[in-house]
């Protein structure tokens, strides 16, 4: 079939087959269909929407475009985690030795972070020695030995996505559930877990504005891995604020192992052992008070902790007996408060924006990045400060940015005369079932 004639069928509003998905967008991979044809086909996947059956379809098709890791060797207990991206959202860091302390094998590929947000691999490129370019032999070996391990994404897993993403971010086709939904999974499939728990961030520092987006998107992944034999929960968390205090690739490293020593931020310690009990749960077949426990139990005991330096080691990273060694930015510059009131609100997009500027991400795949910088916030959402009182601290590699960056930081934190209430952190569930919490 001509590709002008399977855009065709869309644009009429109706079904596509799994043969005729596979073929045009195959044909899009090896240059047989045009970036203009993959363009419309796109738009009218946005204005028309795909059917829950065609999403898994796409999801199938970009995932066998490449390579497809069998996990199949090292049995159920494998559990994958992922999160559509935020402001200061080191989870995977946790989550990953938490699970592992609890018998979970956590096997995950992870990728790089574009604009105001994170990604893992960065983060762990800050700690000197820390491989994340491992053959598939190491993989598994780690997985066997460790019981964790997180490499960087394989050139050739789910090519077809990053073809078709390139294109969806230049023509304005990025904001659609089943594009979003079948570019998470078909990586997730890719990389073979059989059980996978989505974190899907809501807020003004996500990709979901709302809540009801939020669950519309879960609910689409959570299809997915049932149409193709995983075991697939999402869990709605909040990123109108930062997660945790730290923002910047090294001060989230740091904050992590904090955290798992029993002195980080409240917020990133719950969120964590929340994604982490959902991954017990599935990958263990305990139920949920049991999961929580044995979590919870992991982190207390320091179990979680000794299994991070564990892991750390394992793929190469410096961790001596004082801990991590990381590298620390030469000017850091507090911000101070203006008045004397209570924190409302932080805006997780500015401030990740000013930690991007200062040089912790990039605006384009393949910038370098500066490890050492980001922000640290002292004052968040609920907390009540006092006229001069430090609310977060800059840094950065030179004072070029400063008084810019800080004018920038002061303009994200919202005030208010009267005691406000922490923020909201889990806004819902949706099992693997498609129920929602």
């Amino acid at each position: 079939m001509r590709p002008a004639d399977v855009i065709a069928i869309k644009r009429d509003g109706q079904e596509w087959t799994r043969e005729q998905i596979e073929d045009f967008v195959l044909g899009y991979v090896s240059g047989d269909v045009a970036d203009y044809q993959m363009a419309a086909w796109l738009m009218a996947v946005c204005i028309r929407g795909m059917t829950a059956r065609e999403t898994a379809h796409l999801t199938q098709v970009m995932a066998q475009s490449g390579d497809l890791i069998d996990l199949s060797s090292l049995g159920e207990r494998t559990a994958d985690k992922h999160s559509s991206g935020g402001v200061g959202d080191k989870t995977s860091l946790l989550v990953g030795p938490i699970a592992a302390a609890c018998g979970v094998l956590v096997a995950k590929m992870s990728g790089r972070g574009l604009a105001h947000t994170g990604g893992t691999i960065d983060k762990l490129e800050s700690i000197p020695g820390f491989r994340t370019d491992l053959s598939l032999d190491e993989f598994f070996s780690l997985v066997r030995s460790v019981g964790v391990v997180i490499a960087g994404q394989t050139a050739n897993l789910a090519p077809a996505d990053k073809k078709m993403y390139a294109l969806r971010d230049v023509t304005g086709t990025v904001p659609s559930i089943p594009l979003i939904a079948s570019s998470i999974m078909s990586k997730k499939i890719a990389s073979g877990a059989h059980n996978i728990v989505l974190d899907v961030k809501l807020g003004k520092g996500a990709f979901m504005s709302s809540r009801e987006s939020a669950i519309e998107l879960a609910r689409a992944m959570v299809s997915i891995g049932g149409q193709l034999n995983r075991r697939v929960v999402t869990v709605i968390t909040d990123m109108n604020q930062p997660l945790g205090c730290a923002v910047g690739n090294a001060l989230e490293v740091l904050e992590a192992a904090e955290t798992l020593r029993g002195r980080g931020p409240e917020d990133l310690l719950r969120v964590s052992e929340v994604l982490s009990s959902e991954m017990v749960r599935l990958a263990l077949g305990v139920g949920q008070s049991e999961a929580e426990k044995r979590v919870r139990d992991a982190v207390g005991s320091g179990a979680a902790y000794a299994k991070f330096e564990e892991w750390i080691r394992a793929q190469g990273g410096e961790c001596g007996a004082s801990g991590l060694a990381l590298a620390t930015a030469p000017v850091q510059h507090p911000v101070l408060a203006t008045r004397a009131a209570y924190v409302s609100a932080v805006n997780a997009l500015v401030i990740g924006q000013v930690a991007a500027e200062l040089g912790a991400g990039r605006a384009a795949l393949g910038e370098p990045i500066d490890h050492r910088v980001g922000v640290v916030l002292h004052a968040r959402p609920g907390d009540a400060v006092k006229a001069g009182q430090p609310i977060a601290t800059l840094h950065a590699a030179d004072e070029s940015q400063l008084a810019e960056m800080a004018a920038r930081l002061s303009e994200a934190y919202a005030w208010s005369e009267s005691p406000v209430e922490a923020p909201v952190l889990i806004h819902g569930r949706v099992d693997e079932e498609g129920h929602v919490a």
